[in-house]
């Protein structure tokens, strides 16, 4: 009885040994490797580029945007005042280079040499006076004109020949114009001007929070009258395409699999539903890799990632979603634009 129960039971182990070897080899004999991942996609964390208070949020949790969609807005009311003072800067030194650049107006050195013309007259008629007044006084030997009248006349006429000096030499700085150096100035004085009015400008332009890609909001963060940084995001965005299942093969079926493969990806709410892929990327390194020298039984345990891309037009997957993925070994790898590569 006892040798029947251990004949039987070791018919039944046998039994099962080969039920689990045919179905751990099935889908190797057939070409198909059967992984088990999850759904992934990236996503980006949007903060604003500068400090302030936010004036507005304009999407929701779960709203589909567009890449330039505007998504929020700062408080510009102090920054506004800025960029016009800025401006009215700029304006200003551009209007005095302008002025160092043409130099003098046709009037203004014809008013210069009319200066001119007048002191030296002026000088002239200091002379004249000085040679009457000596003359005088040469014929009456000094008593018709005394020492003092005469040296007030000489000093008049230093004075009026100095004057006569001081036109010419303003007449000659407007014939000469403008100093190379004094433009040089001014012109990099207004590339300053400029500059400031140009980052006003774009701090105004990043008061709106615009979204840098086509996705979907995840996580609405901050809330108006709050203060924004460039530290702390104001939403965060997931990229819905592309989107990848990221699963996990072992080290036997690793030669097996090649980029570009093609793949199906089915999902527990639709099994029925297969969904095109290919293998888009393959880990070069194993995960979980003992410190120690592995013996063969532990090298055969490690596993490598694997990232199969998925054609989702219908957004039928979601992060973190559990998905089965099938992997054909026996098609042709698909090209980047679709078609069977030869």
């Amino acid at each position: 009885m006892n040798k029947k129960v251990v004949a039987i039971a070791v018919a039944v182990l046998a039994l099962v040994a080969v039920a689990f070897y045919w179905i751990s080899h099935r889908d190797r004999q057939s070409g198909v490797i059967v992984l088990h991942g999850n759904v992934d996609l990236r996503q980006v964390d949007l903060p604003f580029k500068d400090s302030e208070r936010i004036a507005a949020v304009l999407v929701e949790e779960g709203t589909v945007v567009k890449t330039g969609d505007v998504l929020a807005r700062l408080d510009t009311s102090r920054l506004e005042p800025r960029v016009r003072q800025a401006e009215a800067k700029m304006t200003a030194q551009a209007e005095m280079l302008r002025k160092l650049r043409n130099g003098a107006r046709r009037e203004e050195i014809a008013q210069a040499r009319a200066a001119v013309a007048a002191a030296e007259a002026e000088a002239a008629n200091a002379r004249s006076q000085i040679d009457r007044l000596q003359s005088i006084s040469d014929a009456s030997k000094g008593r018709a004109v005394s020492a003092t009248d005469l040296e007030a006349a000489t000093a008049q006429a230093r004075m009026s020949e100095a004057n006569a000096r001081n036109s010419r030499e303003g007449l000659g700085l407007l014939l000469a114009g403008s100093r190379q150096e004094d433009i040089d100035q001014a012109q990099a004085q207004l590339d300053a001007a400029e500059a400031d009015l140009a980052l006003l400008r774009q701090q105004l332009k990043d008061a709106d929070l615009v979204s840098p890609t086509d996705g979907v909001i995840r996580n609405r963060l901050m809330e108006p009258g709050e203060l924004a940084t460039p530290q702390r995001p104001v939403f965060s965005i997931a990229i819905a395409n592309p989107k990848w299942v990221r699963a996990y093969i072992s080290e036997p079926d690793l030669p097996r699999v090649n980029v570009g493969m093609p793949a199906t990806i089915t999902v527990d709410g639709a099994p029925q539903e297969a969904i095109e892929g290919k293998v888009g990327f393959i880990s070069s390194t194993a995960e979980f890799t003992p410190k120690t020298v592995q013996t063969e039984e532990l090298r055969t345990s490690l596993v490598y990632e694997v990232r199969v891309l998925v054609q989702d037009p219908r957004d039928r997957l979601r992060l973190g979603m559990p998905a089965t993925v099938n992997i054909d070994t026996t098609a042709a790898p698909v090209s980047s634009n679709g078609d069977a590569a030869g």
